[in-house]
């Protein structure tokens, strides 16, 4: 059953779909897609499904999991949860009613606090009207370098609560990103044998740019060959902060 979390923002990890295809340049060294490759060899049933090896690879096809909508009613204590951290939950092959059906128990497990991230900010300004957005839903665009900026564009156009960014792997400076409407902005760089090395200054630029405008700043990881090669300290000290309005509540429970 799907619990617990070695990522430093959240507590747990719920995966109602698996699989996804890679659409922008932070998807290259994708964490997910080879983890779904070594599962799919040891058996696992969630990945089976092989996705188009242009854009995925063995075991990481679109694949949604109706078994699994039940978990965070079965977890016993409350909850961080990040919602598909082997997925995208708006990507195209996800159906539109199943993802209605994982926002209902979203909303009916008001004892968790869930944190969506996506890629697929287009759709998730399609949708966003037509679900229900409780207090306890997070929701996060992936923002990795200047050309996907709109992402945060999308974002704003979204009821959620909290509205975060992932700002990982930062792949270069982000002088212009706007942060009106964004709570929260989590920075780390790559990790993995292939790494993209991340410049200290578009870190310091981001934890700036969030001090300015007023977002919470959570420093991840600086990376390399694994996520905790570099740590995570940035100028002497961590950065963990939240979002500090009344959401933050859910955190603290």
């Amino acid at each position: 059953m799907a619990d617990r979390s070695s990522i430093e923002w959240t507590e747990a990890t719920w995966n109602p779909t698996t699989g996804c295809d890679r659409v922008a340049s932070g998807c290259d060294n994708c964490y997910a897609l080879a983890l779904a490759k070594r599962l799919k060899a040891m058996g696992a049933g969630k990945y089976q499904n092989d996705g188009d090896p242009r854009t995925s690879g063995p075991g990481f096809g679109v694949t949604i999991h109706p078994e699994s909508l039940d978990i965070p009613r079965r977890w016993k204590s409350s909850r961080v949860v990040f919602v598909n951290s082997m997925s995208d939950l708006f990507h195209a092959k996800v159906p539109k009613d199943f993802v209605h059906q994982v926002f209902q128990v979203m909303a009916e497990t008001p004892q968790h606090t869930y944190q969506i991230l996506t890629k697929r900010s287009h759709r998730l300004a399609r949708l966003a009207s037509e679900l229900v957005w409780p207090p306890n839903v997070w929701m996060g665009v992936s923002v990795e370098s200047a050309d996907v900026l709109d992402r945060a564009d999308h974002l704003r156009e979204v009821p959620a609560a909290v509205r975060f960014l992932s700002c990982e792997p930062l792949l270069g400076p982000l002088p212009r990103l706007d942060l009106t409407g964004i709570d929260w902005v989590i920075a780390g760089g790559e990790s993995g044998p292939h790494h993209r090395p991340v410049h200290p200054d578009w870190v310091r630029g981001l934890r700036d740019h969030c001090a300015e405008q007023g977002s919470a700043f959570f420093f991840k990881q600086w990376g390399g060959r694994t996520p905790k090669t570099g740590g995570r300290v940035l100028d002497g000290r961590t950065w963990d902060e939240r979002p500090s309005h009344a959401a933050q509540a859910c955190l603290s429970r």
